[in-house]
């Protein structure tokens, strides 16, 4: 059985391979720095093994990476922001420093690169090609545009374009052309290049069978998911401006926005002849991908991330944005972990509410009347410990874990699904304590409904987090 290492698997392309080369047998590793999220995002399987990595380490990468016959390295570094060039590259550096002869074959997953222009997002790419490749071990390096998914940011932003505005507004590149190839048909190379055992170095590009220019591309959009499209293209609102107001439209990490957008001023069209010889396979239309995208909307609310909640999949709907808004705030602190926990666990009781602007909390609940909700609801959770199913008023607890997390459903009506998590991570000399608001915004409205909160969010959770902390160290005291 061939042992395999799924590096960035807690992103969009290796979260969904994990199951896939699980059902071909393999004995995966998967590795993340982001371990909670995938956590959350796998289901337990005997031949999965979850770590954190994080591959800046290297005493930790040179421990993981020799061990393993094959690995998928998809790795990237835009969520970083700021000189993520020089971040990609240390990982690399770090990686291929790492690498040993067990070690029989690297699939990297990178980006086609364009004839003009430049990208720091796909100057990036390349570099880190060059770096894997400077290694003995064979390295198949994977060019791709567009991915058609739903989960791939570069689709939802253009998903969320649709539904969030009533007139778009895009910049000149908004006819600059691509071939996006589909989720499906990509897992198919990776799957079977894991096959494969190279002896040298290779490079493949991948794409899917039309070539079509953004502008086509959000028609196709607006098409399948029933909306008008009113689009207007100006020289005047350039990559960086557009790459702000996407952050405000939708809800993809401005960071993953900015860098992708800047690399879609240029045409991207794939040569994929090369790999379709050797692993033939029916290629998906476009207007078939983004069809099997729609029609896919809200698969990943089946997930521990909404603690499998049917009440959460009831409530989806169509055009509910897959990357949610966020906001909160951490307080870094000496309590212990049980002692924020024993705070913590009371929020909503009749003594404690919300810790902070309760009355905030208490008018929002009455202005349910007006989003065709009831009278509000005082519930209580029967125990003196949190529970999954527990109500705490119009709340409801899909997620718990002693001393460490709580997760609550987001109960009163709104245009929008969201929920209130609450972590505490034990950090050895000190511990954190957050408190997170995720919205995941249904069209324009849900967008309106998000900033009408936004001047509430600015200071109550500081509040919310500076209380409990505060009640927390009395204990401590008083002990």
């Amino acid at each position: 059985m061939k042992k395999v290492l799924v590096l960035g698997a807690s992103g969009y392309v290796g979260s969904q391979l994990l199951p896939l080369l699980l059902e071909q047998g393999y004995q995966v590793t998967a590795a993340a720095r982001h371990i909670d999220y995938l956590k959350a995002r796998t289901s337990q399987h005997k031949n999965l093994k979850l770590i954190y990595l994080d591959l800046e380490d290297k005493t930790a990468t040179n421990d993981v990476v020799p061990n393993y016959d094959l690995i998928f390295f998809l790795v990237h570094g835009m969520a970083e922001g700021h000189d993520f060039i020089d971040y990609e590259l240390t990982l690399a550096n770090n990686f291929a420093a790492a690498l040993g002869s067990k070690n029989k074959h690297v699939i990297y997953l990178s980006s086609l690169q364009p004839q003009t222009g430049h990208s720091e997002h796909l100057q990036a790419r390349l570099k880190t090609g060059e770096v894997l490749r400077s290694k003995d071990v064979p390295i198949t390096e994977l060019r791709a545009g567009v991915i058609i998914g739903p989960g791939s940011a570069a689709f939802e932003i253009m998903r969320d374009f649709v539904y969030n505005l009533p007139i778009m507004v895009a910049p000149k590149w908004v006819d600059s052309k691509a071939n996006p190839i589909a989720l499906s048909n990509l897992n198919h190379y990776l799957l079977r290049l894991a096959d494969d055992a190279p002896l040298k170095h290779q490079t493949y590009e991948v794409g899917g069978p039309n070539i079509v220019s953004y502008r086509n591309q959000f028609k196709h959009i607006a098409k399948i998911a029933q909306r008008p499209l009113r689009l207007w293209s100006t020289s005047l609102l350039t990559p960086k401006m557009a790459s702000y107001w996407l952050g405000v439209v939708t809800s993809v990490p401005s960071s993953i926005g900015r860098a992708l957008l800047a690399g879609l001023e240029h045409d991207f069209i794939a040569n994929s002849t090369a790999i379709q010889e050797k692993y033939p396979h029916p290629l998906i239309s476009f207007e078939s991908m983004v069809e099997k995208a729609i029609n896919a909307e809200g698969t990943f609310v089946k997930s521990n991330v909404w603690g499998f909640d049917t009440s959460a999949f009831s409530r989806w709907q169509a055009g509910f944005g897959y990357y949610p808004k966020k906001t909160g705030a951490t307080l870094k602190t000496s309590v212990s972990q049980e002692n924020l926990w024993k705070i913590a666990q009371q929020i909503g009781s009749p003594r404690q509410g919300y810790f902070f602007a309760n009355a905030l909390w208490r008018t929002r609940e009455w202005l349910d009347i007006f989003f065709g909700g009831g009278r509000p609801i005082r519930q209580t959770p029967e125990g003196p410990n949190l529970k999954v199913g527990d109500y705490i008023d119009s709340w409801k607890v899909i997620r718990c874990e002693d001393n460490a997390f709580l997760s609550l459903f987001f109960g009163m009506k709104g245009p929008g699904l969201g929920r209130l998590e609450l972590a505490i991570t034990e950090h050895g000399e000190h511990r954190e304590l957050t408190i997170t608001a995720w919205w995941h915004p249904k069209g324009f409205m849900g967008l309106m409904y998000w900033f009408a909160m936004m001047p509430a969010h600015l200071f109550i959770f500081k509040g919310m987090v500076r209380a409990i902390e505060k009640q927390a160290k009395a204990i401590e005291e008083r002990l």
